[in-house]
């Protein structure tokens, strides 16, 4: 974990520690047992640590910690009819942004309107020009999953805007 300190702009940045991650396409839910997939696209369900978001209609972005790995292998696994589950874990990065700015800092490169995403939902979206998964852990807290390429892009566009945000701009 990479933890920068907090900023002026009253928004701390830490980069999280590397989860499991499998993005996720199925037709039929009622296949996957034990996976408890939420139907809804920007629903998202938790349970032992393992998250589940639904990113469309037939698609899912799980993330488990690493002890859960062999578990999530089982229950994809146990999935009898065509799918595909593969493991994203190494190509993205999460930053967890937190703090009284953070629906400020997050609008000067999302254009979706974060402040009307309900805590515990999320969504695919652009960071200017990234793709990025944002999830709204808290009222004053979310988490921006990035693809690693995009990684400095995007850090680059979030260190303005905080430094902007600290001048009062």
């Amino acid at each position: 974990m990479n933890a920068m300190s907090p900023l002026a702009a009253g928004v701390t940045i830490t980069e999280l520690a590397p989860t499991v991650r499998i993005a996720l396409r199925l037709a039929d839910i009622s296949t996957a047992p034990g996976l408890a997939l939420p139907v809804k696209v920007g629903e998202r369900s938790a349970e032992g640590g393992r998250t589940v978001l639904c990113l469309g209609p037939d698609e899912w972005l799980i993330e488990a910690p690493e002890a859960g790995r062999d578990a999530l292998f089982a229950a994809l696994g146990a999935i009898s009819v065509p799918h595909s589950a593969v493991e994203v874990s190494d190509r993205e990065i999460t930053l967890e942004l937190e703090g009284p700015a953070v629906l400020t800092l997050l609008a000067s490169g999302c254009p979706r309107d974060l402040a009307r995403m309900p805590t515990g939902s999320g969504a695919r979206t652009v960071f200017d020009s990234a793709q990025v998964v944002v999830t709204r852990e808290a009222e004053d807290r979310f988490h921006l999953t990035i693809w690693r390429s995009f990684a400095p892009h995007v850090r680059a566009i979030l260190d303005l805007a905080t430094r902007e945000l600290a001048a009062g701009l």
